[in-house]
């Protein structure tokens, strides 16, 4: 494993096909996922550990967002990394940015209303990271529905030489998509947060049985949620586009996001096409608990 600082480093370091997973640290399973599929397909794995303040809106949640990384260095170098890019402010914004990456149209619904400039900062910083690292392959995970569409519309319209990979959504044994900020949860807030999977589950389930309208499909996640919760949207939205659906006549998927207590949380059902229809992308389950609650003694 080799820890690097510079963007020229990295490539120094980084032999072959290389896999880029960008992050921004206090990584968990869904991390890990993105770096085992890009061990199967690459000859050097890059993981980025940099938590990026243009695409947080309020101070705040920059402040709060944890960080350790001793415990992420040990977990990539564990799921199969050999380079983890771990820069400093200076390095990956040396002078003040006056350039920056938007994607019309697809930031704007969804996420785009509620979290003003994030996928803008997202679509910068992950431009930067193409450039600098120059990898061939790239891994998102699916949970990320509207950043995906996003980054693979940017690399697109930029002729960026990286392919962009999306990932199936890693969920804890409950159910609940896994996440940095689910350490935030009470055990009550947690428990609340599970309707939001429950509801998604039941919608796969409909789209499955020959369900294709939107409203009854958004309406069966919104039949499981409570009043614990308060949801800022449910939407089935094309998934190149991010566009609304009225009916599920392409690859969509079914994205909602609430607040649960003080906690944010997004979650979604992917639903692509097949020979008979369309299959919901479900998630992978956890067998056990996550490494985001083990500490040093477990």
């Amino acid at each position: 494993m080799r820890i690097t600082k510079s963007f020229a480093e990295t490539r120094e370091v980084a032999n072959g096909v290389v896999g880029l997973v960008p992050t921004m640290g206090f990584l968990h399973e869904g991390h890990l996922s993105l770096i085992e599929a890009a061990r199967h397909e690459s000859d050097t794995v890059v993981m980025s550990l940099f938590v990026n303040p243009l695409q947080f809106d309020r101070d705040e949640d920059l402040a709060r967002y944890p960080r350790d990384l001793e415990r992420d260095v040990a977990l990539a170098a564990a799921a199969g990394a050999d380079v983890v890019f771990a820069p400093d402010l200076g390095e990956m914004y040396p002078d003040e940015q006056l350039t920056r990456v938007n994607v019309a149209g697809l930031s704007d619904a969804l996420e785009g209303p509620n979290r003003p400039g994030h996928f803008e900062g997202v679509a910068t910083v992950v431009a930067k990271l193409f450039a600098g690292i120059q990898p061939h392959r790239s891994y998102f995970g699916r949970k990320d529905a509207q950043q995906l569409a996003v980054v693979r519309r940017m690399a697109h319209d930029l002729s960026m030489p990286t392919e962009v990979v999306g990932v199936p959504i890693v969920r804890e044994a409950d159910g609940l998509a896994l996440s940095s900020r689910n350490i935030f949860l009470s055990e009550g807030e947690r428990e609340a947060g599970l309707q939001l999977s429950r509801g998604l589950m039941q919608a796969a389930d409909l789209v499955e049985a020959g369900e294709r309208d939107a409203k009854a499909i958004t309406n069966a996640v919104y039949f499981e949620i409570g009043d614990e919760l308060s949801v800022e949207y449910v939407t089935l939205a094309d998934q190149k586009t991010v566009s609304a659906l009225t009916t599920l006549d392409r690859p969509a998927f079914l994205a909602l996001a609430a607040w649960s207590g003080k906690t944010r949380l997004i979650d979604n059902v992917h639903f692509d096409a097949d020979e008979d229809g369309f299959v919901g992308d479900r998630g992978i389950r956890l067998a056990g608990r996550s490494v985001l609650y083990r500490t040093g003694e477990d």
